[in-house]
């Protein structure tokens, strides 16, 4: 990790104990270290052939989440294909309306239809559901969570009483993990986001898919185009969510309106640009802050530095920043760049650049840190 403030010279963002402790404490309401135990809740994961469904797996391994059961779903097509886990083998089983009557804990990631359908039934079968997909997301009453951020907004939600949270878009996720701990500090009146997004935000299809076309460029062949109407290797578009009437996509819509429920806050200005470029897992954005107080790079350092789950990158002396690349397979959102805005004549704003990866932080990881809080 590099923690150096905006200066010449780099230097670590020294850490004092009390912030140490206060840190360990933040990270202690929201991980959960466990085995497999008898008591543990049942859990379903609805989407598990995909690329999110997959990394559910490996993250509650990763951070031996407390089970006593797993059960495996997935579209008819996908049953009766098999995965390991934890040492035991399972079937994949075809997603039905009882599929949920003997579980504690699901976890969504098969897309908005599906979550539609199903998450509805399984809360009323006694099952609590964290869903990955958009289709919640905005229902009044349905808690839209980053552990990190906003654990409140799910205060008194307990396992097996069923109820649904909704997992944010990886692009908000990404974006507030970094500027949370600024608003906190400095009360944010406007943001500007750009987004520079991976192929695993269109699924495990598009990536195979970026693979193919990369090698088919370079071999001078013709290039194959399902999952997009562009060529995906060596270039990028506008990301292909819907466009709205307001000549902004529904993915840029998202940021706007979840940054707000989640903050709780229907002042803040926001405006998005997003982007698909050809990168595999991560995405990057470069953001633009206005504050209310003033507040310096330095302080920012300071504060992200203490931030649960997010790494500081910022080494302007050797112009070592965030990147894609090594945002990949991390837990934590990386956050570099962070410099004074020169266009303005005060202290109140700031520009800094962030990558998260999009199948952990953005989808798997903070499911399963909300699960966390169901236990």
């Amino acid at each position: 990790m590099i923690c150096a403030a905006h200066s010449a010279r780099p230097r670590v963002v020294a850490h004092s104990a009390s912030n140490s402790r206060s840190r360990a404490a933040r990270l202690r309401t929201c991980v959960v270290r466990a085995a497999k135990t008898t008591d543990g809740p049942k859990i379903a994961i609805v989407g598990v052939t995909g690329a999110v469904g997959q990394e559910f797996l490996r993250v509650l391994k990763e951070r031996d989440f407390p089970y006593s059961d797993m059960k495996m779903l997935a579209s008819a097509r996908s049953a009766g294909r098999q995965y390991d886990f934890d040492g035991q083998t399972y079937t994949v089983e075809e997603l039905k309306e009882d599929s949920f009557n003997d579980v504690d804990i699901a976890l969504f990631s098969a897309g908005g239809s599906i979550s539609k359908k199903f998450a509805p039934i399984a809360s009323d079968a006694g099952c609590t559901v964290v869903d990955n997909s958009s289709a919640f997301r905005m229902t009044e009453g349905v808690p839209l969570v980053i552990p990190e951020v906003n654990p409140e907004a799910m205060a008194g939600m307990k396992f097996g009483q069923g109820g649904i949270i909704a997992n944010p878009n990886c692009s908000t996720i990404i974006a507030l993990m970094a500027v949370t701990p600024l608003h906190r500090a400095a009360n944010v009146k406007r943001m500007v986001v750009s987004t520079y997004q991976a192929a695993s935000g269109a699924g495990q299809a598009a990536m195979e898919e970026l693979e193919l076309q990369t090698r088919e460029a370079l071999e001078g062949k013709p290039i194959t185009m399902n999952i997009f109407p562009f060529q995906y290797a060596f270039n990028l578009f506008s990301h292909n969510a819907p466009m709205t009437d307001t000549l902004y996509n529904e993915e840029e819509m998202k940021m706007v309106k979840e940054t707000a429920k989640i903050w709780n806050d229907k002042d803040v200005r926001i405006t998005a640009t997003c982007i698909r470029v050809p990168v595999m897992r991560a995405h990057a954005e470069s953001i633009n802050l206005e504050f209310e107080k003033d507040i310096t790079a330095d302080e920012a350092l300071e504060l992200l530095a203490a931030f649960p789950g997010v790494t500081v990158v910022n080494d302007p002396r050797e112009n070592v920043f965030p990147t894609p690349l090594s945002a990949s397979n991390k837990d934590n959102v990386e956050v570099g760049r962070v410099r004074k805005d020169i266009s303005r004549d005060d202290n109140k704003g700031l520009d800094l650049f962030v990558c998260g990866d999009q199948v952990k932080k953005g989808a798997a990881l903070n499911a399963v840190q909300v699960a966390e809080l169901l236990l």
